[in-house]
């Protein structure tokens, strides 16, 4: 059963609350573990450690820009944005995705090449000291995925959420990149060889150019203008071939316009023997319809399409008024 536009109202700033909540979770997580990775990574000489260190301080950063989100996305429609700012969080998003790759991928990539050309020499007190750091990340990192994992399976909107969504994607990505930490490190310690923690730096930059990517992607696809989920168009377009005053939908054009808002803009063929006054009533009350069925449908346009406005012209009684005149 669809909820009313009320109920959604009310749900949205209670699920931006918990949201909030596990952003600010990660980010303290994240400003813990990273001074705790870099100060490791110095005293270690690990290129892994230093790697996992970059990638927490740019999650951290990531964090800021989805706060920012959260806040500015909700600020009502005014003069200049007639729709609101629902898409500041597609922003944001994108924001994070390019400080994923700059910060994170770039500086893993950077620290495994040097590793790879230089070489690394470290003592056993600094393999302990940095697989205790790790260890210690990798039990806060898990702790924050899954608070983020529990928020997403708890409502409705899901992952549709792109703070909550890049929240799962920077503590999964951050879970995997400490494990490969770990690996690389131990080989090191135990071949001497330092191609092993290299590698694995390597590795985790390629995770999280990966991760940027695709993340980069969904906010881009969202900022251009995509269609809202097919399921939902396809639900509208029946909807609206269900109204007895509808003949058929020639066009259904959808747009998300923020995560709880979709622009829906249809062009309709009308049943023959409407005027004037009926078509106007007829398109109110379908606008309304829509409203109540699906929430997220807060901005609905509809348009008359020419042969359905001319015999509302043409019909007999729209003549006898031209002919009374």
């Amino acid at each position: 059963m669809s909820r009313t536009p009320s109920q959604n109202q009310s749900e949205q700033p209670h699920a931006d609350r918990r949201t909030r909540v596990t952003v600010f979770v990660a980010l303290a997580a994240n400003l813990v573990i990273a001074a705790a990775k870099a100060v490791g990574g110095v005293v270690a000489g690990s290129p892994a450690l230093l790697s996992e260190a970059a990638h927490s301080v740019a999650d951290s950063l990531n964090e800021v820009f989805l706060l920012a989100a959260l806040s500015r996305s909700r600020r009502p429609p005014d003069a200049r944005h007639p729709f609101g700012y629902g898409k500041e969080r597609f922003f944001w998003a994108l924001l994070a995705a390019v400080g994923i790759f700059v910060m994170g991928g770039c500086f893993s990539f950077f620290q495994g090449v040097e590793a790879l050309r230089d070489g690394a020499d470290e003592k056993l007190s600094g393999y302990v000291a940095g697989l205790i750091v790790l260890g210690v990340a990798l039990l806060a990192e898990s702790a924050s995925l899954f608070r983020a994992l529990h928020q997403a399976r708890g409502e409705a909107r899901g992952l549709r959420d792109p703070a909550l969504r890049t929240v799962i994607a920077e503590d999964g990505t951050a879970v995997l990149g400490v494990c490969l930490a770990i690996v690389g490190m131990v080989l090191h310690m135990v071949t001497g060889q330092v191609v092993w923690e290299a590698s694995a730096s390597l590795a985790i930059g390629v995770l999280l150019v990966f991760v940027a990517y695709r993340l980069g992607a969904d906010a881009r696809d969202q900022l251009i203008g995509e269609a809202a989920d097919p399921e939902l168009s396809d639900r509208i377009r029946e909807q609206l071939e269900a109204e007895p005053e509808i003949d058929s939908v020639e066009a259904l054009f959808t747009m998300q316009m923020g995560l709880e808002s979709t622009l829906v803009a249809a062009r309709v063929d009308l049943v023959p023997g409407l005027d004037s006054e009926e078509v106007e009533e007829v398109l109110v009350r379908i606008k309304r319809a829509l409203a109540e069925t699906f929430h997220e449908a807060d901005q609905v346009f509809l348009d008359v399409t020419d042969r359905s406005a001319r015999e509302v012209r043409e019909s007999p009684a729209a003549t006898g008024e031209r002919g009374g005149a």
